[in-house]
């Protein structure tokens, strides 16, 4: 099978279909892909099923304060794979890309059971690290009006974090666990890395302001 052929039906598809927000856009599609298709090399993965995943893994969303927020993957999954149906994508890999999307959400807290689901997890959530994390939570942020941070207390070394007030606090309650949840040896690798960045930035801004 040539991949590449499906490749511009799956972007045309997103371009039209996909429901974006201040951190779920196109670019975040297309780093997700890039991530992915390293992780699959390095992991030996079925890129049959990686790919177009990762591509229509965010085909639906619910905004992030609707009260169904937990079944936007579910939509997600079985959105794509009729359009992949719609389009002649071999039936034997369905299954699989289905699950993969599914499983590619935090909030809805199922677990990977192969290979392929892992990574396309994997690269979902490396995109919420790093510099393009930073970025990401704070474009969250201000769509909420959120304060960047707490002044004095940037750390929350004397109250209790936050995140729905203060952006910085939300490195805290969720994106440094989202680094030690990868599932994959390379993805664990490549989200320290980014951890560690996250840590200095937090360090600088408090050096700045403080």
């Amino acid at each position: 099978m040539n991949l590449s052929q499906f490749e511009p039906r799956f972007i045309q598809f997103i371009s039209e279909e996909m429901t974006t927000d201040a951190a779920h856009d196109l670019n975040h599609i297309f780093r997700v892909v890039k991530t992915a298709r390293q992780l699959a090399i390095e992991e030996q993965a079925q890129l049959e099923i990686v790919i177009p995943a990762a591509y229509l893994h965010d085909c639906f969303t619910y905004p992030k304060d609707h009260p169904e927020r937990k079944q936007s993957a579910k939509v997600a999954a079985d959105k794509a794979c009729k359009f992949l149906l719609s389009i002649n994508y071999p039936a034997q890999y369905i299954d699989a890309i289905h699950h993969a999307i599914m499983a590619h959400s935090y909030s809805a807290g199922l677990a990977p059971e192969t290979l392929e689901a892992q990574i396309v997890q994997d690269a979902d959530r490396l995109d919420a690290i790093g510099a393009i994390g930073i970025a990401r939570c704070i474009q969250v942020g201000v769509s909420f009006g959120t304060e960047l941070y707490h002044y004095p207390d940037i750390l929350a070394n004397r109250r209790e974090l936050d995140d729905k007030r203060f952006t910085i606090d939300h490195f805290y309650v969720k994106l440094f666990k989202i680094a030690d949840s990868m599932q994959t040896r390379s993805a664990k690798k490549e989200a320290q890395k980014r951890k560690a960045f996250m840590q200095q930035y937090i360090e600088q801004l408090r050096n700045e302001v403080e």
